[in-house]
């Protein structure tokens, strides 16, 4: 168990969420153990008493996520909910807790995984294993990071920003440029691949990347590869950076049954493929193209408030699509609405959720194509805040 706490505890820092030595990762075993020692870890360890969990984090985020995480708590009375895919599959709404109190804590986490202490950072859990509590903890950070700057923009556009946000801004800006590495590129390797062994390896090398490059959270996002009739891909819940073991090959004859444990996005990719020339599908969650994606300023909309799975206005970022779709393959799911947007372009965005690029016989092309949608989204975030000042 110790070796697993550690490994969080680990992931949580080289992830860039929080300083080194900073984290609290508890587990139970027969006896709650920690990854350190801590005087926190007798009223954390109440909360774990409380519930019915395997595991605990506590940690407090580093910059601009902390900040931001007590600005959204000092204008929230007890939860506030972000809009974007996550948060309305996975986390439906954040709770706020005002004391680092067990007291306080156990009811909001006997209701969601996660929960924002004001003032000190956020506490997460897991039911079966850490990786769970790893899971809500960089959720939480992403959505709250999302909501920040998709409220800000709205406010600015109908001229009324709150100052406390206009104020924050510069800083928060300037922190997340220091969060995020120093550039993007990435040395992968090249080829038309054809032999299993070899599209594994590329996989895995250009999940690590995208994790690596920060355009990817948790175990979000996903990768496949498309030879021999058949589609290469990431398994559902499996973390971008640790592809191992991890990659289902889904013939397109149905004649194996490893499109069960395949992402959930499997259909979406099978027909991308089956479109166009692409055999390479890179998926990740960049931050400022699911916050260009969920600014909308039409006025009036008869769907407002249905945005991921109704839209009737093309919508564009520069020459990049902005799609609805829900997970899956539903009525309104990406395996409709993802294929055509993504044929005879580099990629597209889908509301809330992330963007979906491709390459013609590699993940270079789509590598690049993420980080330079994600570098276009934040300009013309830049651009749309600059103009309403």
């Amino acid at each position: 168990m110790l070796k697993l706490l550690i490994k969080y505890e680990q992931k949580l820092v080289e992830h860039g969420l929080c300083a080194s030595g900073t984290p609290l990762v508890g587990g139970v075993n027969d006896v709650v153990i920690w990854n350190r020692e801590d005087p926190l870890s007798e009223e954390l360890e109440k909360i774990i008493a409380g519930l019915n969990i395997n595991s605990l984090i506590f940690a407090r985020p580093v910059e601009p996520f902390f900040s931001i995480l007590n600005y959204l708590a000092r204008h929230s009375d007890t939860e506030f909910v972000p809009e974007d895919t996550e948060t309305r599959t996975f986390l439906h709404s954040i709770p706020v807790a005002r004391s680092l109190t067990a007291t306080e804590i156990i009811p909001l986490l006997q209701k969601r995984k996660g929960c924002v202490v004001a003032g000190h950072g956020i506490i997460s859990f897991g039911t079966v294993s850490p990786e769970q509590a790893f899971v809500v903890f960089s959720s939480i950070i992403f959505s709250a990071f999302v909501k920040f700057f998709v409220d800000h923009a709205y406010a600015q556009q109908v001229g009324a920003p709150d100052p406390e946000a206009k104020k924050m801004l510069p800083e928060v800006l300037a922190a997340y440029d220091q969060f995020l590495p120093g550039h993007a590129e990435a040395e992968l390797v090249t080829g038309d691949f054809s032999n299993p062994g070899d599209i594994v390896r590329a996989m895995i090398q250009a999940g690590q990347a995208t994790v690596n490059a920060r355009m990817v959270d948790s175990f979000f996002g996903n990768i496949s590869y498309f030879a021999n009739d058949t589609v290469y891909i990431s398994q559902t819940g499996s973390s971008m950076d640790e592809l191992e073991s991890c990659i289902d090959a889904c013939p397109l004859d149905d004649s194996a049954c490893t499109g069960i444990t395949a992402s959930s996005e499997l259909l979406a990719h099978r027909d991308i493929y089956l479109g166009g020339s692409n055999r390479a599908i890179l998926h990740g969650h960049p931050k400022f193209s699911v916050i260009m994606s969920m600014l909308c300023f039409e006025k009036d909309c008869k769907n407002r408030g249905k945005c991921h799975i109704k839209c009737d206005k093309p919508r564009f970022v520069d020459d990049i699509p902005v799609i609805p779709g829900e997970v899956g393959s539903g009525p309104r799911g990406l395996s409709n609405t993802l294929p055509p947007a993504v044929q005879g372009r580099r990629g597209a965005i889908v509301y809330g959720h992330g963007v979906f690029t491709v390459g013609q016989k590699d993940f270079r092309d789509a590598y690049a194509s993420l980080a330079e949608i994600e570098a276009l989204c934040r300009n013309f975030y830049l651009k749309i805040i600059s103009a309403s000042n």
